[in-house]
């Protein structure tokens, strides 16, 4: 398996491919209602639902430096995190838009990457995107770790 069928691989072992490792970022989401995605465990502290945006937002990024993009192209206001409704005020079909935002931001770092594989990435563009593959890994054990806690 060359390095670049590897990126592939992990960018999808990360997101949305069933692994060994236990759920990926996409599993560690499923189910979720918006309420529970708006619960914070404390004061301060990230919810589930901005910890799916701001995955969206590093998609995002990792695909504006492959393509050599400008900035500002995101689909909301700000980078890296952004605040979400707070449980109260949390509906489930804005819930469901930001998770197709992560979604699509998805689907095209992997048209970014299907475009830049021919002419072959820099070292600069492999370490993002063992980066990108390593945050959904990252957030996706965050996310779980939520989740139990909502139990108690």
């Amino acid at each position: 398996m060359s390095e670049e069928e590897l990126l592939v691989s992990l960018l999808a072992d990360g997101y949305e491919r069933k692994t060994w490792h236990g759920p990926n970022l996409k599993q560690s989401l499923k189910g979720l209602s918006a309420k529970q995605a708006a619960w914070r465990p404390a004061p301060g502290r990230h919810n589930i639902w901005e910890l799916a945006v701001h995955s969206a937002y590093w998609k995002y990024a990792v695909r504006r430096q492959l393509d050599r993009a400008k900035r500002g192209s995101f689909a909301l206001k700000g980078r890296n995190f952004f605040p979400r409704p707070e449980k109260k005020k949390a509906t489930e079909a804005a819930w469901r838009s930001d998770l197709r935002l992560l979604d699509r931001e998805h689907r095209l770092l992997e048209q970014s990457i299907a475009r830049a594989l021919p002419g072959g990435l820099s070292k600069k563009d492999v370490r993002m995107l063992y980066g990108v593959c390593f945050h959904d890994i990252y957030h996706a054990g965050q996310i779980r770790l939520l989740r139990r806690m909502m139990e108690k």
